[in-house]
């Protein structure tokens, strides 16, 4: 049995008002074998693609390798932007060490409504997948009914934007952005939006539709 425990701690700048939240780096951050164009931070895993997408939609021209510079440029970013991040999934138990989000068992979370009541400036949440089975958002649904809190649907094509109330007096909103890892790529292939501009440009790419979905919101 591996523990596969998340290896960075929130980071979350005071004057943030979005906070990313998915579930867990790949067991490699955790055991610390990083490869050599992995970055030691969170998203950092070279076969995920957030910081790709970040880098294209703000010309950052961010280094891709295991320097601290690489994780400073991320941090200025954030700092810069009002962004923090929070992962949803504290610690999880694994039959098999790898990063699939259906093999997490044994499951501790993470307060993500405590991190919300200890940085007020917070109104978004950016979750990097849905609510498909131990992804953010299925996790934040379980997460929240022990608050007694239920989301609002605004909107239902994706990304889907959710809306909830803290103590009845700050509204919350969610957004479940397409995930950035290579495996939602069949997802996308099928998502209408994406079929029209691939017909209107055939080198319209699940890249350019992810590009152009975050710039909304990053």
């Amino acid at each position: 049995m591996f523990l596969h425990k998340h290896p960075y701690p929130p980071f979350i700048p005071e004057t943030a008002t979005k906070l990313i939240v998915g579930t867990l780096p790949p067991p490699r951050f955790t055991t610390g074998d990083l490869l050599e164009r992995d970055v030691n931070f969170c998203y950092g895993s070279c076969y995920n693609s957030l910081w790709l997408y970040i880098d294209k939609i703000h010309d950052l021209k961010l280094k891709y390798d295991n320097s601290e510079e690489a994780i400073e440029e991320r941090k200025r970013f954030l700092i810069r932007h009002g962004i923090g991040i929070c992962d949803i999934v504290e610690s999880a138990e694994r039959d098999k060490i790898d990063a699939s989000d259906l093999g997490m068992k044994n499951i501790i979370l993470r307060d993500i409504i405590g991190y919300l009541k200890q940085y007020p400036n917070l109104d978004t949440l950016l979750f990097i997948g849905g609510n498909s089975k131990n992804g953010p958002e299925y996790f934040f649904r379980k997460h929240i009914k022990d608050y007694g809190i239920k989301l609002e649907l605004i909107e239902k094509a994706t990304p889907r934007v959710h809306e909830f109330q803290i103590d009845n007096a700050r509204t919350v909103r969610t957004v479940s952005l397409t995930s950035s890892s290579g495996a939602a790529n069949i997802s996308i292939g099928s998502n209408p939006e994406y079929k029209k501009l691939k017909a209107e440009n055939p080198n319209y790419t699940t890249f350019d539709f992810r590009v152009r979905q975050y710039s909304s919101w990053l």
